[in-house]
Parts: C-alpha cells; structure tokens; sequence
C-alpha cells in the first residue's frame, strides 16, 4: 500500500483496536471474583423495601409475574409490591389487588416507565421505605431475591443491579438476545465490578436507595431511564453499583426480529442521548478523580456491539485483498474480538442450537447499522414490547 492508505489503515485501525481491546479485558476480567461485596459480613438490619412494577398493556404477564414475587420468604411487613397499571383492564388490576399488591393506576398522558415510577413516588410518602426495587411486568426471581439484597443493601450500597437471565429462549431470536445480555453482564456488570469500578444497571432487577431514588426519578426525562440513574448515580460519586450474579431475574426476551430491531433502536438512541448529556462532565470528573463517571462515559462512546462486530470483519476482509501483509494485524484484532464475545458467555448456551441461531448474526448487524440512520426520536418515545406472545 502506498503511504496515504497505509496512514488510513492506521487512522481506521487504532480505534477499534481500543473498542476491542476495553471489551476483551472486561471480558477476561468478568472471570475473576469481585470483592466489592463482603460476604462475611452479617446483616444486622432489615430494611424496607418498595417493589415497583411499572405495567403498560402487561394484562398477559402481569398476574404471573406478581404472584411469584409474591412468594418472598423476606417478612410481608417488610416489603410491599406497587404496581403503576397504564392501560391494564379493570379484571386485572383487581386479580391483583386480590394477589396482596397494591395498583396504582396510571393517569398521565404518554406512556412511559419513568412517569411511573415518578408517580409511583409522588403518591408513597418519603422515608417510608429504606430502597426501591424495579422489576419489569414480565420479570420473575426467586423466594430468597429479597433477603439476598437486604444482605447486600446493609453494606451501604446506594444501587445493586441483580442478574437479568433469560426466562425462556423459544427462537433463534430469543436465544440471540438471551446471549447478548449474559455478553453484556460480563463486560459491563461483573467485569466491572471485579476491578471495583461500577456495574451497569439493567433496566430491571435494580435496587436504589429510596432517598436516591425520589431525588433522581423526577429528573427522568427519556425512554433510557436505567442510563439516567446510572448517570446520576455516578455523577454525584454514590457508587459503587454492585452486581450479585447469583441473584436471578429472569426477563422475557424478544421473540421476534421486527421487536428486536424497534428495541435495539431505542438503546442505541438512549446509549447516544446518555453520551450527549454526560460528555460535557467528562473533563470535571477526569479532574475530580471520579473513575466510575469516566469510565461510564467511555463506556457510551462504545459502537453498538453488532456494529463494531462487522466493522471489523468487514475491514479485515477489505484490507486481506488489497493487502495481505497489513492485514495481519486486522485478523488479529478479528480474533480478539471474537474471544471478547465467548468469554463471558455461560457454558450452559454454548450449544449445537446456538450455533444455527448465529447464522442470523449478519442480518441482525444489517438492521443494527440501518438503524443508526432512524435514531431521531427514538430516546423520546416509548416502545412498547409485547410479552407472553
């Protein structure tokens, strides 16, 4: 190659050599046990938990999923379950409230799950409750979910996130995406957490102090909200966020190709919006020493997974042709981010059936970089996926 190509190869290369190179260490680190939860220590105390179900058209779930959180062996007094019921059918609302929740229902205009929950604080009356849980409509965990985070929340801990896992994989689809949150656990919630920087939150499954809580959700302001209250969260130096990955909650993924184009859409706007507001922080919190609130706005600047995935084989494949001795270097970075992927990928989805649903991957990755071009929008308006199809 002459010298300008050679200096492009370099200028394209070095980049995503970093993107790939965060991710494998995180990766490599999800393998190793944190220690930012001491677990000899004893509870002493048990606190108050409120339990938020945010419920928009959930009639199919909604039932199921609350009568199983339900069978919490942490003491009744000791928590109560809300559900914000938004366009939920009147049989509904009183299966529940028969079930032992208490429903709120909804009567804000446009639909989202931050106006729930901010109405949801609105109508508790502040200090009741020690820490507010967030589970989604769809969710189910186990009898002990409560008494474990009571464990963790003792600590001190401002934010747990608890391990979302899929509930069941029935598509090629479902399984995809299943694999993709447990990839995303390892290089984001427990790889962080095993070098004491702050895992990310998931939307659901997550514990926030109440006092936090109240004050952060008003400031809510788009479809991204776990991306906001990690913002806050890490901008005012409450971290660390601490993963328990042994605590399940197990989530409903997406069936359909079509619902996983209109969510991944969202996440890509909520990702780029969240980086947006935080970038202008970056250099205060470089000089305050606030490596938590650094290392999540890095984390934004990430490509889309899928989308870095076929950047860099589709570069690698280009520069083999054109030049097979500059090219070495790309299979290397080939190589590394394909280990990146199967590192935190739990042995139990390694399958001969996970093999066939990867055949979907480069279609996926077409819908990935197209939706790049149709993100205007899409951080402000809520997308509803439907559950229990």
């Amino acid at each position: 190659m002459n010298t300008a190509l050679i200096l492009i190869d370099w200028i394209v290369f070095l980049p995503l050599a970093l993107c790939v190179g965060y991710l494998l260490f995180f990766a490599v680190a999800s393998r190793f046990r944190s220690h930012l939860i001491d677990e000899g220590r004893e509870s002493y105390k048990q606190h108050r938990f409120l339990v938020l179900f945010p419920a928009y058209k959930e009639d199919r779930v909604i039932t199921e999923s609350v009568g199983n959180f339900l069978q919490q062996d942490y003491p009744g007094e000791l928590y109560d379950v809300l559900v914000i019921s938004d366009h939920m059918q009147p049989e509904t609302n009183d299966a529940l409230r028969r079930l032992g929740a208490n429903v709120l229902e909804a009567t804000y205009p446009d639909s989202s799950k931050a106006k729930a929950m901010a109405l949801a604080m609105q109508e508790t009356p502040a200090g009741e409750y020690d820490a507010v849980v967030i589970m989604d409509a769809d969710n189910n965990t186990v009898p002990h979910f409560l008494t474990r985070i009571n464990e963790v929340f003792s600590q001190g801990f401002t934010a747990i996130q608890a391990h979302r896992t899929s509930k069941r994989a029935a598509t090629d689809i479902a399984l995809l995406d299943a694999v993709s949150e447990e990839i995303n656990n390892g290089f984001f919630r427990s790889g962080h957490n095993a070098v004491g920087l702050s895992a990310a939150l998931s939307g659901s499954g997550m514990v926030i102090a109440e006092a936090n809580f109240r004050r952060y959700v008003s400031q809510l302001k788009t479809a991204g909200e776990d991306k906001e209250l990690e913002a806050l969260i890490l901008k005012e130096g409450c971290g660390p966020i601490v993963y328990i990955p042994e605590l399940p909650v197990y989530d409903e993924k997406t069936q359909r190709q079509e619902a996983i184009s209109n969510q991944r859409r969202r996440w890509i706007a909520a990702q780029f919006g969240a980086l947006r507001a935080a970038l202008p922080d970056f250099p205060k919190a470089l000089v305050q020493g606030n490596r938590d609130y650094c290392d999540k706005i890095l984390q934004w600047m990430l490509p889309p997974r899928l989308v870095q995935l076929a950047a860099v084989f589709g570069i690698t494949v280009v520069v083999t042709v054109v030049s097979p001795v500059a090219s070495v270097k790309w299979w290397i970075l080939s190589l590394a981010q394909v280990a990146a992927m199967i590192v935190p990928v739990p042995r139990e989805l390694m399958t001969g059936r996970l093999l066939k649903a990867l055949m979907r991957v480069p279609v996926l990755a077409l819908i990935m970089i197209g939706n790049l071009f149709k993100l205007k929008g899409a951080n402000k308006k809520f997308i509803h996926t439907q559950h229990g199809e």
